[in-house]
């Protein structure tokens, strides 16, 4: 196993090098760093900016330039605030964390236990509500959903009983003046984490729902079944177990897109997440900040799918023999 992970981490690097090389290439077409500098008609100034960052050499020497610079830790500046680009990543990263970790948490858990229950009691009543909740779950705009959380958790409860705070907040993941672990952040979770896991669950269930309904008509669960296995050992020791690593693999992948910021979320519920940092440069044109937030990302779709190889060579022995 420690062999299957190192091949898998030293298999990575060559993909973050490409990856990043290609984002470079692709932001330096389209986006031009000085563009706010040149409308200041100082020539001697973009000059020196262009001898600076080494926009008068070919994209390879202007990559490793910036390679250099990227990996010693020096992100450059932004262009829209003039903080540094590795303090407001840092900053944006961590609300969005919160809200991907709790929201991956129970997503997760929901969408395991109804997936084993759907196969289980396949075409049930349960199972057919369960389905339609899920088509309607993938159906339904993140934007809307949103929106119908706030007015019926937060705005029409304040207003029906004329309470003096609402009972769940959809601004920020704080209160002003408040921090850490507590129920002000318990209150200001609920929404934002309800918007996000909706479509995860229902993606997740169905996908879970096939797989295991698979396990179930194998060959071992059949043998089990005939040696007088108990139900319950049969579903959650082996139909359970072995379902796992698709299931475990489109997760891996899912979370690594949502690292990447959760824009409509993070928009409506008006949380400074990866999500809103990169809209708001892309609106600005500030490519100082878009490049290296790609390459976060890059980075972490890298890194999600070698959890999902490790994960599955741990379910799955018959991986890492191959």
């Amino acid at each position: 196993m420690f062999t299957f992970i190192i091949r898998r981490v030293l298999y990575s690097i060559p993909v973050i090098l490409v990856a990043s090389f290609v984002l470079f290439w692709a932001v330096r077409s389209t986006f031009d760093p000085l563009a706010k500098l040149r409308q200041a008609h100082d020539p001697g100034a973009v000059a020196r900016e262009i001898e600076r960052l080494g926009l008068d050499r070919s994209i390879v020497e202007q990559y490793f330039l910036w390679l250099r610079d990227f990996a010693t830790g020096d992100w450059g500046t932004s262009s829209r605030t003039g903080s540094p680009v590795f303090q407001l990543i840092g900053e944006a990263l961590w609300p969005t964390a919160q809200l991907a970790f709790w929201g991956l948490l129970v997503a997760i858990v929901i969408a395991g236990l109804v997936s084993v229950y759907s196969a289980v009691r396949r075409y049930s009543l349960g199972d057919n509500l369960l389905t339609g909740a899920s088509y309607l779950g993938i159906a339904m705009p993140a934007f809307w959903f949103g929106l119908i959380l706030i007015q019926t958790f937060a705005v029409w409860p304040k207003q029906q009983f004329g309470l003096a705070e609402p009972p769940l907040y959809f601004i920020g993941l704080h209160s002003p003046g408040q921090s850490g672990f507590d129920l002000d952040y318990l209150r200001h979770l609920v929404l934002p984490v309800a918007a996000l896991m909706i479509a995860l669950v229902a993606t997740w269930s169905r996908f879970g729902r096939a797989a295991m309904l698979d396990a179930l008509s194998s060959d071992y669960v059949r043998t089990a079944r005939a040696k007088g296995v108990p139900r319950r050992q049969i579903i959650w020791r082996h139909a359970v177990r072995n379902s796992l690593a698709p299931f475990v693999t489109v997760v891996a992948l899912d979370s690594a897109v949502l690292i990447g910021g959760l824009v409509v979320t993070e928009q409506i519920f008006a949380i400074p997440g990866m999500g809103r940092l990169f809209l708001d440069s892309l609106v600005a044109g500030d490519v100082f900040v878009l490049l290296p937030w790609m390459i976060v990302v890059a980075i972490a779709v890298v890194i999600c799918n070698l959890l999902a190889d490790i994960g599955y060579a741990l379910l799955d022995p018959r991986v890492r023999l191959r």
